[in-house]
């Protein structure tokens, strides 16, 4: 199994688009600079042995040195060792309200962003289980099935934006549904399921599936994400500019969560209810519960040794680098 340890480095790759504009750019003034002196039948004819490849070539190393260097800082690892190993797990889905409201700012950087970083720090306390996402909003679709790809669930975390559903609103009760579905139908325990959202704008039978979900073993959490000051909900017109979302008489529509809905969601699926603004100690407090959860035992492929190859990465970006100081500016002539 391939991965990068430190894999966050790969987005300074990025870096390499500015670099090519940058170079194509200044390569073609250094053109246009000299054709304004002398034509350039007249320069090869008075310089011939000068190479026009040169600084194509030297700024294609450097970019490549800046390549391999970045894959070097993310010390790219190949796994040596598997094994198959038995653990207990529970099945655990994490469901995600991306409808617009979630862009409020009443919590920084908004609701959204805000519950994002703290579903990655939960996969990261929930390691050993399987998860799940679902994201929801006016409709709710499934995500990703249960899965022990800790890093998939991440990636997939990262992309939760609200243009991914049209129709607005808050179908708790559908996402419900969805989860149900996606456990095994065999087994009624190790079921747990997490709901984060504002609540608002919110489908009148949340509660009753969520006690109907109980009842055939299903374990609901609730986490609110807002205050109850609320804020305005932002949006981008067509020219990039932020305004904010008013109703038909023209008035400010302000988004307040909805404690009241989550808490009763959470006591009639048998779990609780948690602010995010209780910070990390939402973290050690759903981990604690996630272990009284009856819990099976599942077989599963296990990595257990990994061997990094960064240090070819890096001597090949520094051969490169000291390469490109002997390509010469001028060229033979025979």
């Amino acid at each position: 199994m391939f991965r990068f340890e430190n894999s966050e480095y790969l987005y300074l790759l990025i870096g390499l688009i500015p670099m090519v504009l940058l170079f194509v750019y200044s390569e073609m003034k250094r053109k246009k600079d000299k054709n304004k002196f002398i034509d350039t039948p007249l320069f090869d004819k008075i310089m011939p042995e000068y190479n026009k490849k040169y600084h194509w070539i030297k700024n294609i190393l450097l970019l490549l040195v800046f390549t391999f260097s970045i894959i070097a800082l993310a010390n790219p690892q190949w796994a040596n060792k598997r094994e198959k190993v038995k653990v207990q797990s529970s099945d655990i889905f994490i469901a995600l309200d991306i409808s617009r409201s979630m862009l409020c700012q009443d919590i920084s950087p908004n609701r959204l962003e805000r519950s994002k970083k703290l579903i990655e720090k939960l996969i990261d306390r929930l390691k050993g289980n399987r998860i799940g996402l679902i994201f929801f909003a006016g409709d709710a679709f499934l995500k990703m099935p249960l899965t022990s790809d800790y890093s998939a669930a991440k990636m997939f975390v990262k992309t939760a934006d609200t243009d991914l559903i049209e129709n607005q609103g808050t179908a708790i009760e559908e996402a419900i549904s969805i989860a149900e579905k996606g456990y095994d139908e065999n087994v009624k325990h190790q079921r747990a399921m997490i709901i984060i959202s504002d609540g608002e704008d919110h489908d009148g039978n949340a509660i009753a599936k969520a006690k109907e979900a109980h009842d055939n073993g299903l374990v609901i959490f609730t986490i609110g994400v807002g205050t109850s000051k609320g804020a305005y909900i932002p949006y981008k017109d067509r020219f990039g500019v932020e305004k904010y979302k008013k109703d038909e008489k023209g008035n400010y529509i302000k988004s307040i969560i909805n404690e009241e809905l989550l808490n009763e969601i959470a006591d009639n699926g048998g779990g609780r209810y948690y602010s995010i603004l209780q910070g990390d100690e939402i973290l050690d407090s759903v981990q604690e519960q996630m272990e009284r959860i009856e819990k099976r035992e599942v077989e599963q492929r296990s990595f257990t040794q990994y061997e990094s190859y960064f240090q070819y990465f890096l001597i090949f970006a520094i051969l490169l680098f000291v390469l490109q100081f002997f390509i010469k500016e001028k060229k033979k002539i025979k």
